[in-house]
């Protein structure tokens, strides 16, 4: 898929530019959702079947997803890539921006709180954990929790404080 310019800017926003292309990047990264049903199950936005097909294959032929095989009568899983896996960066400053100018529930917001409070290397140990589930590379050792863990138990903690 060519751009219509050579601007870089214009080609990221050809391919990443639509709400729902990021939120189903988000649902893959974030919610380990990696079959057409649970992406379109788990969208708490309300993705529309054909919306979700149409993204999946855009993203795919974009090379930021890669679709696994599936024999009849199983699912296909998706799987990012390493150029999708470097969309994490982009997702969390849009979820920076977020958290300073957007309202938003403490739940939802907890996660890119607790991004933001460790900062970039918590990105980099986020991204080498996506290489292991996605591109099976080796994990990288790491003291205590991994991201993923941290991320929810940041979440089960506002999400108790609120039910209080």
């Amino acid at each position: 898929m060519e751009p219509r310019s050579g601007c870089p800017i214009n080609a990221a926003v050809e391919v990443l530019g639509d709400r729902w292309s990021l939120l189903v990047l988000r649902d893959v990264i974030f919610g380990d959702r990696r079959y057409f049903r649970a992406l379109l199950t788990g969208s708490i936005e309300g993705i529309a079947s054909n919306i979700l097909a149409d993204r999946l294959v855009r993203l795919v032929e974009a090379g930021i997803l890669k679709r696994g095989t599936a024999a009849r009568g199983q699912r296909a899983q998706y799987s990012l890539t390493e150029a999708g896996i470097q969309t994490l960066p982009i997702i969390y400053a849009l979820g920076n921006w977020g958290l300073d100018w957007r309202s938003g529930t403490a739940e939802l917001r907890s996660r890119q709180q607790l991004m933001r409070d460790e900062g970039p290397a918590f990105i980099e140990e986020l991204m080498d954990e996506l290489r292991t589930r996605h591109l099976g590379a080796p994990p990288k050792p790491h003291d205590g929790p991994g991201p993923f863990e941290r991320l929810d138990a940041a979440y089960a903690a506002a999400a108790d404080q609120h039910a209080d």
